[in-house]
């Protein structure tokens, strides 16, 4: 419990720095690992930061996701995802939808995609190279190619990804309640169209397969307002993180010319890197999503009240030094990397599978077709994107 008169301070606790943690939160977590804190919207809840709590928060089913739909629950986004969201969902609703995705990233199904998600990144860089340099990367290839792969598998026309890349970001909004309440009923609105039509026209895209799925599966069909959550979390899922993390990698290693030189040379630690640079970005411009103590819990010493809302930082997990030794350095060497970026339990990325292997394939190819790759102009010239959940850089100037 919070000593009387302590301070409960408004958390995040100060602006994001490029991909820098919080100064504050490191000094604040080491003292006390479980925080009292003020969200930015609804009120107060727990924020945790040690590696062996915020596993038992994302894994542990007294921590409930359900409990924590609705606009009065604290919380760090300004719109909350609604009750028919995978993401929203405790067993069994949610084991009943995760069931009908999962095949959809097996590792045959994914062994299958990497030669197009290869075609896609060379197509990219052809039309980059032909435009010349110096130019933006994340124009030209990192918000391009997860738009595209998750599109493709989806089966959304060419002509409408654009569209949709501008509502998924607008749905991860941090402090713009109207923009990504409408970024959310533009998506549902999409998504039930393209379901209707495969209702009437069979199709073998990934929505396809859901609808046919659904229709013949024996536990009966989903809600329609289901279909369309499982439609709009793997969109999202498929997308701004992938998308904001190619960035990331790229500027990490190129602004650290000596790891890019590793990488070309001994292009064979490249899954590792993508591990351990998984683990030292913190992705995440704030605490995940909330979860609402089902009953009391005790957490590093601090207990935790039924009906407490609960926040994780993953980026702090990732750091922790009772799990990982030098946790501010990068060591594409370290034999074991257990990071949470994905989460953990059973809301655990269902794309993760995939997003390792669209950022393997863009360091693959990236540093040899480009081996000279680096900024076309000084690191602190560059903008990042702010008021999003997800972080990244808002622009890359490179040149080659």
């Amino acid at each position: 419990m919070t000593a009387a008169g302590e301070e409960v301070r408004a958390y995040p606790f100060g602006p994001i720095i490029r991909l820098d943690l919080d100064p504050t939160l490191k000094e604040l977590c080491g003292e006390r690992p479980v925080l009292r804190v003020r969200l930015p919207f609804g009120g107060d809840g727990w924020l945790v930061t040690r590696h062996a709590d915020v596993r038992t928060v994302l894994a542990d089913p007294r921590f409930s996701r359900a409990a924590a739909v609705g606009d009065h629950v604290p919380r760090t986004v300004a719109v909350g995802l609604p009750s028919t969201s995978m993401l929203s969902m405790d067993p069994p609703d949610h084991t009943r939808l995760r069931r009908r995705v999962t095949n959809a990233f097996s590792v045959r199904r994914l062994k299958a995609l990497r030669p197009r998600i290869e075609e896609i990144v060379h197509e990219l860089l052809d039309t980059m190279e032909a435009t010349g340099s110096p130019a933006d990367l994340t124009t030209a290839l990192t918000w391009p190619l997860p738009i595209t792969v998750i599109c493709e598998m989806l089966g959304v026309p060419l002509a409408d990804r654009g569209r949709f890349g501008e509502w998924v970001d607008g749905l991860l909004m941090l402090a713009d309640p109207e923009q990504a309440a409408q970024a959310r009923a533009q998506l549902d609105t999409y998504l039930a169209g393209l379901i209707a039509q495969r209702r009437i026209t069979p199709t073998d895209d990934l929505l396809g397969e859901l609808v046919a799925d659904d229709e013949q599966d024996e536990e009966g069909p989903l809600a329609e307002e289901e279909l369309i959550g499982l439609g709009v979390s793997l969109l999202s899922a498929g997308q701004e993180a992938t998308a904001n993390q190619i960035g990331n990698f790229v500027y990490t290693l190129v602004t650290r010319p000596e790891l890019w030189e590793r990488l070309r040379t001994e292009p064979t630690l490249i899954p590792k890197a993508v591990e351990e640079l998984l683990r030292f970005i913190p992705n995440s411009a704030t605490a995940g999503f909330t979860r609402i103590a089902t009953e009391d819990v005790e957490l590093s010493g601090t207990l935790i009240r039924a009906g407490d809302a609960v926040v994780a930082e993953l980026g702090m997990a990732n750091h922790d030094t009772e799990v990982f030794e030098r946790p501010d350095e990068i060591d594409f060497h370290r034999e074991r990397v257990p990071h949470v970026t994905f989460g953990h339990g059973l809301h655990h990325c269902l794309g993760a599978q995939l997003a390792r292997l669209e950022l393997r394939i863009v360091l693959e190819i990236l540093t040899q077709r480009l081996p000279n790759l680096r900024l076309a102009v000084p690191a602190d010239q560059l903008s990042w994107r702010t008021e999003r959940l997800v972080r990244g850089v808002a622009a890359l100037p490179v040149t080659w």
